[in-house]
């Protein structure tokens, strides 16, 4: 009896073993990444302590003579990357520069090993590269997990912003317990033991079902979509640091009334209504702690209107950053 049951456990480890290597999937390199994921306007820059940043800068030009032209900084959010600004470009960058950034383990940007990532670490980050490429003052816009990004970096950095704009920002206590975890994807991934195997297997599905779950229309998570994902997931040490991301969500500050109370830039919440990652109650809690900020909540989408919606998401931003701008010292500014 024991010799049989010896063998049949003996015989799932086998297979389990060799599921695992059938499944297995390898880092792609940095540049098979980048042959297919650039564009014309993506450069790169190093900053302190090892991180070769990848970004775009896109949109008006300085004008000889001119006032400078209006900077606009974007930061997506938890596995995602600049790419999901691209709707936006063309509509924002018919009258501003349009800089958007990869993050470290995300999209092409390298980070070292043993990179250990965090919401402030990533807003250090974020002030280092403003520094290296001369931005002194701008707007800044984060979605999601950029978005927390972007907030803290008002509270760290107020002197350098002419607006603040958050899409679906990340940042209330309840939701490490609560909406984040409707994601099958993020459930895996927090759980201490399967989450590092999982990193390291196909997982196109999870990601197939996080990103469809990101829409208030699932069709729009598309297949291009959810292979740029899982690619750009496989760059060399981003699975780690998506994996450090997940635990280290707990650590973080929390956003609270007396938190977000010193924030005196001007505020633009923009939020879908169908978020399922998120909560649009979250909207409310961020318009009533930032003193004077505008909301706009969209019926027709979810965690990301910058994509779903993105004529009139673009359109709300233009309108809200025209006023920005105008009060904004722009003749002391410069690029």
């Amino acid at each position: 009896m024991f010799r049989w049951l010896f063998g049949v456990l003996g015989l799932i480890v086998l297979l389990a073993v060799g599921a695992f290597f059938v499944l297995k999937r390898d880092d792609i390199p940095y540049a098979t990444l980048a042959s297919k994921y650039e564009n014309s306007a993506s450069r790169y820059v190093d900053l302190p302590g090892g991180i070769h940043m990848h970004y775009r800068d896109q949109g008006a030009v300085e004008t000889p003579g001119a006032p400078p032209t209006p900077t606009v900084l974007l930061i997506h959010g938890f596995s995602a990357s600049l790419q999901t600004w691209e709707a936006w470009v063309p509509k924002l960058g018919a009258q501003y520069r349009v800089v958007s950034i990869d993050l470290p383990g995300h999209g092409l940007t390298q980070a070292p090993a043993g990179y250990q990532a965090s919401i402030e670490g990533f807003r250090d980050v974020v002030y280092a590269f403003t520094q290296a490429e001369h931005l002194s003052r701008f707007a800044i816009v984060g979605n999601s997990m950029g978005g927390n990004v972007a907030w803290e970096y008002a509270l760290a950095h107020p002197e350098q912003l002419d607006a603040l704009i958050l899409v679906d920002a990340a940042g209330w206590p309840h939701q490490n317990e609560g909406a984040l975890n409707t994601s099958p994807m993020m459930k895996l991934l927090r759980n201490p033991t399967l989450g590092p195997i999982m990193m390291n297997l196909d997982n196109t599905q999870l990601f197939r079902e996080g990103l469809r779950a990101a829409f208030a229309d699932p069709s729009k998570a598309d297949e291009a979509m959810v292979t740029r994902y899982v690619e750009m997931a496989r760059a060399p040490g981003h699975r780690a640091i998506l994996l450090q991301l997940q635990s280290n969500f707990s650590g973080r500050r929390e956003a609270s009334d007396a938190t977000l109370a010193p924030i005196q830039t001007p505020t633009l919440i923009l939020w879908g209504r169908h978020d399922h990652l998120i909560p649009v109650a979250d909207a409310t809690l961020f318009h009533n702690a930032i003193h004077g900020s505008e909301l706009k909540i969209y019926d027709n989408s979810g965690h990301v209107p910058q994509e779903e919606v993105a004529d009139a998401s673009a359109a709300t931003v233009m309108d809200f950053l025209s006023r920005a701008f105008a009060r904004a010292p722009r003749a002391a500014i410069a690029k």
